[in-house]
């Protein structure tokens, strides 16, 4: 029975983890990647970008519960008017905008565009997260590159010394690895996920915009009827 010779043996031995941590190449895309987006993005916008991280694993975004509240609200106003509205708790940000301007007299068209337009403003800055994340996918694989130049260019400055020769080229091939994954296992996923979540949310939160406007319209009949 053949037996692996023992070099064959160690080229099968587990891979040591440690030699796949480089602080200084680390440091050169993560350092290097962070101050790109800083360049490139307002401070605001990075913080936004850092909560949007918590709405990762969350359902997409769905209009049923806000749509069955505006019924809610249809049923209380037929009843007391728009005005009974002013007492009623409205978590939401948009629903609650578009039935302030309903009790104030807005028309119907008015309260549509307010909810178009706020669901406007929303995508923006759901736009602005996106290129904040596609920035650092975009960065993370130029500064592995560069990282791996760095490490080259010592690398050849230190050829009359061969224990430095290995350190220098760890630091130019890692940097190119952090930057791959960086890129590819964290930044994009992140993107393709906002994307998603950002294009569901806009959609369903225009089914709000109809229910929204009838309450006008409820407001303008139940004057109607007293007057006749």
């Amino acid at each position: 029975m053949n037996s692996a010779p023992p070099a064959d043996l160690a080229a099968l031995a587990p891979l040591d983890a440690s030699v796949l941590l480089d602080p200084l190449a680390l440091a050169i895309v993560l350092g290097g990647t962070a101050a790109s987006v800083l360049l490139r993005h307002r401070l605001s916008d990075v913080g936004r970008g850092l909560v949007a991280l918590k709405t990762l694993l969350r359902r997409p975004f769905d209009a049923a519960p806000l749509i069955a509240q505006a019924a809610s609200l249809e049923k209380i106003a037929r009843r007391h008017g728009l005005i009974a509205l002013d007492r009623s708790v409205i978590d939401d940000p948009d629903m609650a905008a578009a039935v302030a301007a309903a009790v104030d007299g807005a028309s119907p068209s008015e309260i549509e565009a307010i909810v178009r337009d706020r669901a406007a403003s929303r995508a923006e800055r759901h736009r602005a997260v996106i290129e904040l994340w596609s920035g650092v996918a975009e960065a993370a694989p130029a500064m592995g590159l560069i990282g791996t130049i760095l490490g080259l260019v010592r690398m050849f400055a230190a050829m009359d010394n061969p224990d430095r020769i290995g350190a220098a080229m760890a630091v130019a091939l890692l940097a190119t690895l952090y930057g791959a994954l960086l890129a590819n296992l964290v930044a994009m996923p992140i993107v393709a996920r906002l994307k998603r979540l950002a294009r569901v949310e806009a959609t369903e939160r225009l089914r709000v915009a109809a229910p929204m406007a009838r309450l006008a319209t409820l407001e303008r009949a139940r004057k109607r009827e007293m007057a006749a």
